[in-house]
């Protein structure tokens, strides 16, 4: 009996045993704002087979604007929260917040997922890589912008595309400097149908804190071309990480695989894919 369990229980380098490894689900770690309040609609992204660990920068009196942009991807705090998720060991790291990953430009978005994998993260991610990523699946190369955000906002954004090398071809914003997960998704909707210029090949909708599940689908029906948002590419890019798909009813990104190679927008510990 002591023979048999000491056979089944062989342990590994990472301290679990093979029957214990066996059982876990692929863990996506996500790093999000001290404001997020939309876990519930990152999950409806997961299939059975697929878990999520969020965690939250620390809480700071400001409004949702550049300084708080800036302040929720301070070094500090976005490694602190990487090793608050380290113990339960995910296979990823999303850092889920589209102001704070592209604040600082492309090169402040490869260096948010350095310092998630130098903080011990097997694999990073960014929900503003995420996005390019995305257009870059679907060979869009022109896009309309939508986004809760005031102007200031809304122009880095524009700014951080254009480094990326895609033309914004229409942009619209409601203005807003808090409780963004309270604005109807009709509502953004109808801004999205307001925003979309001739030439626009696809619409992104940034910010993780806006619920944008439930019309994805329906907008990318009416209005003939793809309608991405800042949740469903980070959840895209995150699982596609480790192997795993998305689910998501009629939204078409989610019919593409994102690479994971050296042109990819996906950090790794071994070095691999980093851009």
């Amino acid at each position: 009996m002591h023979e048999s369990v000491a056979t089944s229980g062989r342990t590994r380098a990472d301290g679990l045993s093979g029957s214990e490894r066996a059982l876990r689900e692929p863990g996506i770690g996500v790093v999000v704002p001290y404001d997020f309040a939309l876990d519930r609609e990152l999950w409806r992204w997961c299939r059975p087979g697929a878990t999520l660990h969020l965690t939250r920068t620390p809480h700071l009196p400001l409004p949702v604007g550049m300084a708080q942009a800036r302040a929720v991807r301070a070094p500090g705090a976005v490694s602190q929260a990487t090793h608050d998720l380290s113990t339960v060991l995910p296979s990823v790291v999303a850092y889920g917040c589209t102001s704070g990953s592209f604040v600082a430009g492309v090169d402040g978005e490869v260096a948010l997922r350095e310092a998630i994998v130098e903080a011990g993260a097997p694999a990073a991610v960014t929900t503003s890589g995420a996005a390019v990523a995305a257009l870059r699946a679907l060979g869009v190369r022109r896009v309309a912008v939508v986004t809760p955000y005031d102007e200031s906002v809304t122009d880095s954004l524009g700014r951080f595309l254009a480094q990326a090398g895609l033309e914004v071809v229409g942009t619209g914003h409601l203005g807003l400097v808090g409780e963004i997960w309270t604005v109807p998704e009709a509502v953004t909707a109808d801004l999205v149908r307001r925003t979309v210029r001739a030439g626009a090949e696809a619409v992104f909708i940034s910010c993780t804190n806006l619920r944008t599940y439930d019309i994805l689908a329906p907008l990318e029906a009416e209005l003939g071309i793809p309608v991405l948002s800042a949740n469903q590419v980070t959840l895209w890019q995150a699982l596609g990480a480790v192997g795993l798909t998305a689910v998501g009813p009629g939204q078409v990104l989610l019919e593409h695989q994102p690479a994971v190679g050296a042109e990819g927008t996906i950090s790794r510990l071994d070095g691999e894919g980093r851009t």
